[in-house]
Parts: structure tokens; C-alpha cells; sequence
């Protein structure tokens, strides 16, 4: 079979989309005429950059059962029938040849449905601590796809691919520059990133602006870039006027990749893909993590890099304004200190992730070579320190990633399911 159409399910946040997204993206360049379908909610980010994207999405009726009161969460139970009818419903109309899963509510109704009815499921895992929902779906899904090796034992060896968090294919083009001249890159980076999600930061909104002062940033030659989500944006602009700091405040950021590049300094919350962003460019950091994200992943996530030597992680019950402002121009003072930071990052990066996802989609659903066979060999060397994929039938990086081995796997008939005397084909 070859993969013809595919159902990217969930959303809810950037950090769930963008890895979605960077697969897609991965896909379309390797297989001409790929039919793609989103699946998410109203209240998701999907649904404001997917359609801008000319994206086709359809929208679920379907809300979390985590971090819900009682009632609420008794409302989110009773939408899942309806929501899984929907899903169904889709699923017949579009006749996807795979279903994959990137986190968030939304995607537990449609992979539960795909499932039941044979098709061939996946799921990208991005954290060190599985969420409920992939925890749900661990059983019912035919791939898992993960960053952290622990996660292996939730979805089980068979089905996990240990491959990174995908990033955009922009981001493989800034990590190779990068690598081919790091201390022209150090050099050219001439602004401090403050990312504080999709959905904005308060605290980061807040805090962050004076630490800047403090940290002197009214007299240095450097530019602030600072993404508040909607709600924030003009208080933290008139912040940044009152305390004579030159800065673009912006509710969202499109080109990503661009803003890490130009970044001598990165403060940011400490989700998944802001993490695989990071480290797939190489940047120092500053991570603040949002702390009451499910699980407390965001500290997990932030410690597995700090252990790396590649950020500092702060509790953001933490943060003193002089403290965190002496810390940010001392690093902005060492660019020696920088510069190994952002090494240990770019060791900790899979820029090649996307690549490493789609071969093995490809060599699972169709559409690709078997590994060990033939490969190709990008005609030119790669720069120093560039080591060309063995995975990717394009040429890709590969920066610390273990090898993927593909494993055939047996698609599955689809089936007939009977629920409540109606007949799911």
C-alpha cells in the first residue's frame, strides 16, 4: 500500500501542532499529491494557523478531561460518544490510509475511532512523561514515536520509535548553519528571544521586561523579540517603552527558525517543541516552566536539558526580578559560556526527526525503500562536524540520534465495529 492520504488529530497548543505539522511537511516533499486532513477543536491553535495556512480542518466538539472541575469534566465524558461519531463520520468521508496522533484531547476521539476500524494509527510522544491521553492510546495505536527513552515502556518496544520531536524543515536549514560556521553564527545573533507559548505567560510577561532592564539592556546592541500570546501584548509593549528598552513585542511568531538564529539569548517556558526548537539550532537558554502543565512535564523536560549543560532552569516560584536580571547579563557578558551552551544543545538536537519519522512511514505503510538497501548519498561532503543521515533518503543532519531500525509491521484489515446497533465501517 502506498500512503496516499493522511489524518493529522489533536492539537490545543503549539507545542502539539508545529511537531504535526513538521511530518506533514516532511511527507509532502517525499510523496507527490499527498492528501492531507486536520483534526482538532475551536479553542486550539490549530484552529487559528491551520486555515491561514490554506490547511483543510475540521472541528471536533470535544473538551479536556484533565485540570477540569467536577461538572466540567462530567460534560467532557459525555461529548466523547458524539465526538467519536464525528470522528467516524470523518474517517469514511476521507479514507485515510494513516492516522496520526499528535496530543491533546482532540486526538483520543479520532485514533480510538481509526483504530476500531482497522486503519493503521501512529502517535507523536514529544515528552519525558507521557500525558493521559497517549496513555489511553498506548494500546491501541500501531507506532509511537518518541524523544526520551523512558517513554518506551508506556506504548512497548515493538511499537516505539525513539526519533526526537519533528521540527520544521526550516529549522534543518538554520541547524546546518550552525554547524558549518558556529562562531559566525554566535556572532550574527544580535537579539534575546522571551517566548512564552502560543497561549502567552504571565509571569514571563510580567517579570522578564524588568529583568531585562536590569540586566541592562537599554544600553547593550542588542534588540528584544518578545512573543506574549493575545492578551498581553500592549501592556508588555508599554513595559518595554517605559523602561527605554527597544523591543518588538509580537503575539506570534511565524518564522521560528529565524528568531532562534538571531538569538544571542533564549528565555522561554520549557515545553516539548520549544525544546527540540532549541536544541535543534543550538541556543543558550533561560527555561521557565509553566507550572501547572499535566504532570509537571515542563520541569522534567527543562532539568533533562539543564542536565546537559545546555540551559538554566529557574521554578517560576522562584523568580526574583534583580536575581534573574544578573543572570541574564552575566551570560549575555560570557560568550564563551554562550557558545558551550549552545553546543550542548545542538548535541541534545534531532533536526533530522521529521526525516526519521516519514522513513519509517514510508517503509511501514509503502513508498520507500527497506533499510539497508539502497540509500542515497548526497553527492557533496557536508561541512565539519556534519554527519549526513543514514535514515533519511534525502539528506538530512544527524546530531545524536540513534539509529531507527525499521520493523515491518502488518497493516490490518479494516473491520466492521457495532456500537449501539449502528455499524462503523
Amino acid at each position: 500500500m502506498m500512503i496516499q492520504r493522511i489524518m493529522v488529530a489533536g492539537g490545543g497548543t503549539g507545542g502539539h501542532l508545529f511537531p504535526g505539522l513538521a511530518v506533514v511537511e516532511e511527507l509532502r516533499r517525499r510523496v507527490p499529491g499527498l492528501e492531507v486532513k486536520f483534526v482538532g477543536t475551536a479553542r486550539g491553535i490549530e484552529s487559528r494557523v491551520l486555515p491561514s495556512r490554506g490547511e483543510d480542518l475540521d472541528l471536533l466538539k470535544v473538551t479536556p478531561l484533565k485540570g477540569q472541575g467536577v461538572g466540567a469534566r462530567l460534560k467532557s465524558f459525555a461529548r466523547i460518544p458524539t465526538a467519536m461519531k464525528e470522528a467516524s463520520a470523518l474517517m469514511r468521508q476521507f479514507e485515510p490510509d494513516l492516522v496520526l496522533g499528535v496530543g491533546g484531547y482532540a486526538s483520543g476521539p479520532v485514533l480510538l475511532s481509526a483504530s476500531l476500524s482497522g486503519r493503521s494509527t501512529a502517535v507523536l510522544e514529544q515528552n519525558a512523561h507521557v500525558g493521559m491521553t497517549n496513555r489511553i492510546l498506548a494500546r491501541f495505536v500501531d507506532r509511537a514515536y518518541i524523544s526520551f527513552e523512558q517513554t518506551e515502556s508506556v506504548f512497548g518496544k515493538a511499537k516505539s520509535r525513539l526519533t526526537g520531536n519533528p521540527v520544521r524543515h526550516e529549522f534543518v536549514e538554520h541547524a546546518r548553519l550552525a554547524i558549518a560556521d558556529p562562531e559566525g553564527f554566535e556572532s550574527r545573533a544580535r537579539t534575546v528571544l522571551v517566548l512564552g507559548g502560543s497561549q502567552g505567560a504571565r509571569k514571563l510577561n510580567e517579570d522578564v521586561p524588568r529583568a531585562l532592564a536590569q540586566a541592562g539592556l537599554a544600553n547593550r546592541d542588542l534588540e528584544v523579540v518578545h512573543q506574549t500570546g493575545e492578551s498581553m501584548r500592549d501592556e508588555v509593549e508599554a513595559s518595554y517603552q517605559e523602561l527605554g528598552i527597544h523591543a518588538r513585542v509580537v503575539t506570534f511568531i511565524d518564522e521560528m527558525a529565524r528568531a532562534y538564529s538571531n538569538a544571542a539569548l533564549v528565555v522561554a517556558r520549557a515545553g516539548a517543541t520549544t525544546l527540540a526548537e532549541l536544541c535543534a539550532i543550538g541556543r543558550p537558554s533561560i527555561l521557565i516552566p509553566f507550572p501547572f502543565a499535566a504532570d509537571d512535564h515542563q520541569t522534567k523536560n527543562a532539568k533533562a536539558l539543564e542536565e546537559q549543560g545546555a540551559s538554566i532552569s529557574i521554578p517560576e516560584s522562584e523568580i526574583e526580578v534583580d536575581a534573574l536580571g544578573e543572570l541574564i547579563g552575566a551570560l549575555l557578558d560570557d560568550p564563551a559560556r554562550r557558545q558551550a551552551m549552545a553546543r550542548a544543545a545542538r548535541d541534545h538536537g534531532r533536526p533530522d526527526a521529521a526525516a526519521a519519522i516519514v522513513d519509517d512511514i514510508l517503509g511501514w505503510l509503502g513508498g520507500a525503500e527497506p533499510a539497508g538497501e539502497s540509500v542515497q548519498t548526497p553527492e557533496s561532503e557536508p561541512p565539519p562536524g556534519v554527519q549526513y543521515s543514514g535514515l533519511a533518503v534525502s539528506p538530512m543532519l544527524r546530531l545524536g540520534c540513534p539509529a531507527v531500525t525499521l520493523r515491518s509491521a502488518t497493516h490490518r484489515p479494516r473491520r466492521p465495529v457495532v456500537v449501539d446497533g449502528a455499524v462503523w465501517e
